[in-house]
């Protein structure tokens, strides 16, 4: 990215490599229609931002001074489908086969009432970006790529400082989930030596609102900071500050989540072992079934997500390096492979977390278990009821008693014995306890 002069306030002042997402001919077609009548449309935020630093692009966020509605007659003269998604607020989505693109009006805030706020239309581009949260999401770029930075955003991003638009009380107490934001963006994109001082003086300061925030939202920005590459560094501030309490007074194990990160990340080379923020959030938290039971539901965690977490807080099975042989297969049998490879990595990171001194044969032996979670395939019992009906047993409690007992002499006998063996074991069992 080149970064010229600007001759005057407002002018470009840098200008993006050439960009895929840009020359797609979906966002070409989005930016004809919207241009159509001489408007001037830019990009803005993430995917500005992202392209600058070679990431990724998830999201294609648009800016133009028309009005919602005419933005819908643009799109629908250039026969693109459009979505009135936020219109009270100026967003129409445009959709073209699976690309979607979320056009606002370029707007003023008059009023603010938290996360929402009445807004007015404007054509003013600064004081648009003057409604973003952080100098870096700040940025705009013309469908040229010149780059637009009002707020010295880019200064700001290539020093991995994370800075709020304007005076950060201001700007969390319109919005205190911008107080999580801050923290979310420096664990993905800032450097832990450059968190800005008057940004964490006020997010100490404003905690307290934390306590009102949803906890949709405060999951929403807890499980994306927890997939930064090092979590660990900015939870340790949101530690030591009294952010973490706020939200999670269960996560004090910081060092069992970064081991966790480290090996999702760079220790393990392996397809199976992917970053995963309800693992990380497991790692992070000491408490106990009940206790996650409480996590999942502060946190608005689906069923499922609950589960993992209570799972991996509580194991049903111990889970040691030395696991090995009918030991392992039987605790394989009781949780299944994907919970038993959770445990694992659970268990080796807080073992990693502790150890100063890494041990060759014990990292093998948490890997052989790794190995056997991904290759474990479910074992089942190899009789029935129908075949206890075959050798007399009427349905009813006997019945279920005889199964748990034969299941327990299978599972003593590794797995081993077929249906034709069961079946002579239960007959024996049934004879020796027949009164004479």
């Amino acid at each position: 990215m080149s970064r010229p002069h600007p001759l005057h306030p407002g002018d470009p002042i840098g200008q993006l490599e050439p960009q895929t997402w840009m020359q797609a001919a979906e966002t070409q077609a989005v930016i004809a229609a919207l241009s159509a009548d001489g408007a001037e449309v830019r990009f803005v935020g993430g995917c500005v931002r992202d392209s600058v630093l070679k990431r990724p692009i998830k999201d294609i966020d648009i800016a133009t001074p028309d009005p919602p509605q005419r933005v819908l007659a643009l799109l629908d003269e250039a026969g693109i489908h459009a979505i009135p998604t936020g219109i009270e607020h100026g967003t129409v989505t445009a959709v073209i086969g699976k690309a979607h693109f979320e056009i606002t009006t370029l707007r003023v805030d008059v009023e603010s009432f938290g996360r929402r706020a009445r807004v007015q239309y404007t054509d003013d581009w600064k004081v648009d970006a003057s409604r973003r949260d952080f100098t870096m999401n700040a940025l705009s770029a013309d469908p040229q790529g010149r780059i637009y930075d009002p707020f010295d955003g880019l200064a700001d991003l290539g020093a991995g400082r994370v800075c709020f638009v304007g005076d950060p009380v201001q700007r969390i107490e319109e919005d205190s989930l911008r107080l999580l934001r801050f923290f979310r963006f420096h664990a993905h994109y800032g450097r832990h030596t450059a968190m800005d001082r008057r940004a964490l003086v006020a997010c100490r300061k404003l905690a307290g609102k934390l306590d009102s925030l949803s906890g949709e939202r405060v999951a929403g920005e807890v499980l994306r900071l927890l997939l930064a590459i090092d979590p660990a560094p900015v939870l340790l501030v949101m530690l030591g500050e009294g952010i973490l309490p706020h939200l999670l007074p269960e996560a004090t194990n910081v060092g069992r989540l970064r081991v966790m990160a480290w090996l999702e990340h760079r220790g393990l080379a392996r397809a199976d072992v992917q970053p995963d923020a309800i693992r990380r959030l497991a790692a992070l938290i000491v408490t106990d079934k009940a206790g996650a039971e409480v996590v999942g539901e502060r946190l608005k965690l689906s069923g499922a997500q609950t589960a993992r977490l209570t799972a991996m807080a509580a194991p049903k099975v111990a889970v040691s390096d030395d696991l090995d042989g009918p030991a392992l297969r039987q605790a394989l049998r009781r949780v299944g492979g994907e919970e038993f490879r959770d445990l694992v990595l659970v268990a080796w990171a807080g073992r990693r977390s502790v150890e100063a001194v890494i041990n060759h044969q014990e990292t093998q032996n948490w890997i052989r278990l790794l190995d056997a979670a991904r290759t474990w395939q479910p074992v089942i019992l190899p009789v029935k009821g129908r075949d206890l009906l075959e050798i007399g047993i009427a349905p009813g409690p006997e019945m279920g008693r005889l199964l748990g007992l034969v299941d327990a002499w299978w599972e003593a006998e590794d797995y081993r014995p077929d249906r034709t063996a069961c079946l002579d074991w239960l007959r024996a069992n049934l004879t020796s306890r027949t009164p004479h």
